[in-house]
């Protein structure tokens, strides 16, 4: 057994020896490109399931690399297959491709001017998430397994996914479609990865979690029902608005006196309530929308087991009815521990031991969660910040910026993840 462990591990180091210098001539090519293709798209976002433009450039650039191509998946998705000089195994990356309807507030050479209407309004559309990087990064780590397929054992499956932020109302999109579409399957992929650069992560750093690195994410419609009666007269009526207070308040005895937040966190908030449309009416009903986080199966069941239960019960105490509907938006997630451990060595020869560092789970939620639920994956953050920085602009916001000096650790650490994956 010795034996054979020093001999896998000779073999190793040999192939990394011999593929080291070709990769290092590729990474060199690759930069300039990487943030041309970045900037680009930046300059010209476009919304979910709308991303016609992008994804013509995506599938122009993996067809010039002699990689094979599906286009309209899930709409406008784009699937690029490269197969390696032996079989193997199958390793997905994946890069979300749409931007915001937001309006940058910037002086960037390649601002984003563009405007187009969302949800009946006149909006600006950004990339508030870096999404353009993801894109970018993706097409460079593209070039660069292409130009070394024969050194590589099995293949690789690029994934360019659409409306990661959300599908426009009443359509279908996202990760969640694209598995319908069987994206994880012809080839099966074995394991996925993916990454999001960080805007308030210095440039040259990695972060990442074994476990649950971000909350899954519900959302919930809670309908109140009482009796309309005259605001003078609240003994004649039932008032919705009240039961509406009381509900909201015993939502987060749910988090505060229930939840094992040594655990993980959770989270319910509550971010509409609608009801009434006079100062003297008491009205006959409210709504409530909000939305869950979460970070532990066991704990998502609780949350919502005791939801429903409490907004009936508390409403019914007050002689109104009451309902509870909850919906999927995201899973957990989820990075497998076993595959961390398997590449964490990968990412820190790439980007230096101290510069590799563990991170607490955060409640933002991403769908890449549903790839996950298909195959071992491994989801990491990249920073996007320039070194040294006193302010950066959180994602989602108009002035959301990223250093275009840190796209290059991104290709190199998905590129080496990839063929470490599948070589040894």
């Amino acid at each position: 057994m010795k034996r054979l462990l020093l001999s896998t591990l000779f073999l190793t180091i040999s192939w990394s020896a011999s593929h080291a210098q070709d990769l290092s001539k590729s990474y060199t090519d690759i930069e300039s490109k990487v943030v041309e293709w970045r900037r680009d798209i930046h300059q010209n976002p476009e919304l979910g399931n709308r991303e016609f433009k992008t994804a013509e450039k995506i599938a122009k650039h993996l067809k010039s690399l002699g990689i094979e191509v599906q286009t309209g998946v899930a709409h406008t998705g784009v699937v690029g297959l490269l197969k390696g000089g032996q079989p193997g195994k199958v390793v997905a990356l994946r890069a979300d491709i749409d931007a915001l309807p937001v309006t940058e507030r910037n002086n960037l050479p390649f601002k984003s001017t563009v405007t187009t209407e969302f949800a009946g309004e006149q909006v600006g559309v950004m990339h508030a998430c870096g999404h353009d990087t993801h894109v970018a990064i993706l097409m460079g780590v593209a070039e660069v397994l292409a130009k070394n397929k024969q050194q590589m054992k099995g293949t690789v499956k690029f994934v360019f996914q659409p409306a990661e932020e959300g599908p426009p109302p009443g359509e279908e999109g996202g990760a969640l479609l694209m598995v319908k579409e069987g994206v994880m399957e012809n080839p099966k992929v074995d394991a996925i990865f993916g990454l999001h650069i960080n805007s308030q992560t210095p440039v040259g750093t990695i972060r990442y979690k074994a476990g649950g690195i971000m909350a899954a994410a519900q959302s919930f419609t809670i309908k109140v029902k009482g009796k309309q009666s005259h605001g003078s007269q609240p003994w004649s009526g039932v008032d919705p608005i009240l039961i509406s207070a009381k509900i909201i308040d015993g939502l987060q005895t749910i988090i505060s006196r229930e939840s094992e937040l040594t655990n993980e966190a959770a989270v319910i908030t509550v971010g509409k309530i609608k009801s009434g449309i006079r100062f003297n009416i008491i009205p006959e009903s409210a709504e409530m929308i909000g939305t869950i986080r979460t970070l532990d199966y066991d704990m998502k069941d609780h949350i919502n087991r005791r939801m429903k239960e409490m907004v009936s019960t508390i409403a019914k105490a007050y002689g109104g009815e009451a309902t509870c509907e909850i919906r999927e938006a995201t899973e957990i997630t989820y990075n497998e521990p076993a595959l961390v451990e398997q590449m964490l060595p990968t990412m820190q020869r790439v980007a230096g031991a101290e510069n590799v560092q563990l991170q607490k789970a955060i409640t933002g939620a991403e769908d890449f969660s549903y790839f996950q639920k298909e195959a071992p994956g491994f989801f990491f953050f990249l920073g996007g910040m320039t070194p040294g920085n006193t302010e950066s602009f959180p994602h989602h916001t108009p002035d959301f910026l990223i250093d275009d000096s840190g796209l290059l650790l991104g290709v190199k650490t998905l590129t080496e993840m990839s063929l470490d994956y599948l070589n040894n």
